[in-house]
């Protein structure tokens, strides 16, 4: 069995340049949602670079490969991914499996 936090969703967001606090709203929206109608969520954070206020990396904990797959696959993702990532000059994500904690 894999500790909590085993697979993750993680983003790497450039936002454009005075979007940042409506990006930080629309990120909160999204997980908030991803929270409510997703099982297998387990929690997520957004960390903001100390150096670059506009450089924001996003993880978000899941049960299993196969829930944060039909995250995903939901309708209602694209609209709130696409509408984070329209504040955005770049945006790199992937799904990851925790291999070491310590």
């Amino acid at each position: 069995m894999t500790e909590q936090g085993g697979y993750w969703a993680s983003g790497n967001w450039r936002v454009t340049d005075g979007k940042a606090e409506e990006f930080i709203n629309r990120w909160t929206e999204f997980l908030s949602w991803t929270k409510d109608a997703n099982d297998g969520f387990e929690a997520a954070r957004l960390i903001r670079d100390l150096q670059d206020p506009d450089h924001f990396v996003s993880f978000a904990s899941w049960r299993d490969p196969e829930s944060m797959g039909a995250w995903k696959d939901q309708p209602e993702f694209a609209e709130h991914f696409d509408g984070c990532r329209a504040l955005c000059t770049d945006m790199q994500g992937g799904g990851y499996q925790l291999v070491q904690a310590i």
